[in-house]
């Protein structure tokens, strides 16, 4: 169970984020998560959307550069340590961060994070072995 994740190559110049986000939000598209890589020239833009196909075939048709990416989104207790404790499991087990965010939870209490691994069954695995809840994209 995996989630999809949007990339998007943005020009690094001011007003170009402004219009990014403005673009999804005047089509309604609710983003749940937000992440921002960047270099002098571009950034890469990862978002989880509410609504995937709509998010990129929008992007598309304004001449975004955009794909998607299957992701893990697990449930982390709002408590001291609960992230160090799955990504513990995941490198005891030989799973490979190769990074993460947080994403927002309707739930008091939690917090979903949003985390890119070089295998994602083998860390859905483990993590639901261990007790964690993977989220999944219809609960999003």
């Amino acid at each position: 169970m995996t989630i999809k994740q949007i990339s998007v190559f943005l020009e690094n110049h001011p007003g170009k984020l402004a219009e990014f986000t403005k673009l999804l939000s005047s089509e309604s598209i609710d983003l749940r998560a937000i992440t921002i890589a960047e270099s002098s020239d571009f950034g890469i833009i990862r978002i989880v959307a509410g609504d995937v196909y709509n998010a990129t075939t929008i992007l598309k048709d304004n001449d975004y550069i955009c794909s998607i990416t299957d992701v893990i989104a697990v449930e982390v207790k709002d408590r001291a340590g609960a992230l160090a404790d799955v990504i513990t499991i995941l490198g005891e087990n030989d799973v490979n961060v190769e990074y993460m965010y947080e994403m927002n939870s309707r739930e008091t209490g939690v917090a979903y994070m949003v985390i890119r691994v070089n295998d994602n069954a083998k860390a859905r695995t483990i993590l639901e072995k261990n007790g964690m809840r993977i989220i999944s994209q219809d609960e999003l």
